[in-house]
């Protein structure tokens, strides 16, 4: 074996003595239930919080366009990639955001990890100084990844600390570059949110601009599924790949904004353009997504009755206001065998361990979806607190 082949070895076999280790198994879907080794289960661990991945129109729209436009765009934007669907989009986009402008992204990874890049060469270019980039502790990996490609150094501030942050925003009030106070509007792996009235009126006072990752609160919070920063961030980057059920990303703000990440945001330059069905399941959520209030209803009551009987049976949720469930176990190992112990019974939700989330804070992270009934929720909560009988409430 060589030395290569060595070394890979002995970091997965870390991986399982830590209970860390990832695995890739197949599912095949079907509407809200799936497949998995044969097993059928209700999902309720991904993110298509309204059911949109399968909805009749989507489907439709995707292949509709595939068929009149081809499978690929074949190309960067700024090449021969930019096709009429892409602007009439970006403009469907943008009224949606209540915003200028939007420009789309191939994934939200991609819009993050290469937004701050570029802002931090504006700031140099502008300011003669490096950007100052104020950080949720909890923000997606993404956010933590730009910063890292930007060579820049994050002043992080407490999950949702206000008191903090304006601590930090005080320290660094003499430096001379352009400041960012950057967050998710609701934290994927504790489904609490940011109060984002809040941070803009921290970001007005310290000359700071505001910087909101809408992933998981687009389609499912805010007037319409606008989201929670409707008007209140100077930058937001938003996902299609969650509730609005299908793929690629896209930033919105002042044109001016858009204007200059399409010259230097190297994820889009450097990228070939998502493809028409992309663009036509994107097309058809956005005409489908303002009238599902009802399901945006239903779908928060129903996380506020299995929260609340899990908080009643002593099992923390932490600070989850929205579809996004933590159930707090701390060790990794135990996560697993909860996992593994819900599967059997008729339900999948993976177990989050480190380093996802800060070590001993392994959950089963629940992310619930609009089509399951109350019934559904109830049976739910009768597996989980079987399945958490054997272990000790954190």
């Amino acid at each position: 074996m060589n030395t290569l082949q060595s070394a890979l070895q002995a970091a997965l076999h870390e991986r399982d003595r830590q209970h860390t280790r990832r695995h890739l198994v197949p599912v095949e879907r079907q509407g809200g239930s799936l497949l998995r080794q044969g097993r059928k289960l209700v999902d309720v661990t991904s993110n298509d919080y309204l059911g949109l991945a399968d909805h009749p129109m989507l489907r439709q729209r995707a292949a509709d366009w595939a068929e009149r436009y081809g499978t690929g765009a074949r190309a960067s934007r700024l090449v021969s990639g930019t096709l009429p669907l892409h602007t009439q989009l970006e403009e469907k986009l943008a009224r949606f955001k209540k915003s200028e402008a939007a420009l789309l992204f191939a994934s939200g990874w991609q819009a993050n990890a290469s937004l701050l890049p570029a802002l931090n060469h504006l700031s140099r270019q502008q300011t003669g100084h490096p950007a100052i980039l104020f950080m949720d502790r909890l923000n997606h990996a993404s956010l933590h990844h730009g910063c890292l490609a930007a060579g820049l150094r994050q002043v992080r501030f407490h999950h949702n600390d206000l008191a903090h942050l304006e601590t930090l925003l005080d320290r660094h009030a003499d430096q001379k570059g352009l400041k960012f106070v950057i967050t998710e509007s609701v934290f994927s792996m504790d489904g609490d949110r940011a109060d984002i009235p809040a941070l803009r009126a921290l970001a007005d006072r310290h000359g700071a601009f505001l910087y909101v990752d809408e992933a998981h609160a687009t389609a499912v919070l805010g007037p319409g599924g606008c989201g929670l920063s409707s008007g209140l961030a100077d930058i937001t980057m938003s996902t299609a790949s969650k509730a609005l059920g299908g793929m690629g990303a896209f930033v919105t703000g002042s044109r001016a904004l858009c204007d200059y990440l399409v010259n230097q945001a190297s994820g889009f330059i450097y990228s070939t353009a998502l493809p028409p069905a992309c663009l036509g399941a994107l097309d058809a959520a956005l005409e489908i997504v303002p009238s599902l209030e009802a399901e945006r209803l239903h779908l928060q009551h129903q996380a506020s009755r299995l929260r609340q009987r899990l908080n009643d049976a002593g099992w923390k949720t932490g600070p989850s206001s929205t579809q996004i469930i933590p159930v707090m176990i701390g060790d990794s190992e135990t996560a697993l065998h909860v996992a593994r112990s819900l599967e059997e019974k008729g339900f999948l939700s993976i177990a989050i361990r480190p380093p996802t989330v800060p070590p001993g804070t392994a959950r089963l992270r629940i992310a619930l979806e609009s089509r399951l009934s109350a019934t559904t929720i109830d049976q739910l909560g009768d597996a989980l607190l079987d399945s958490l009988r054997s272990v000790t409430p954190r």
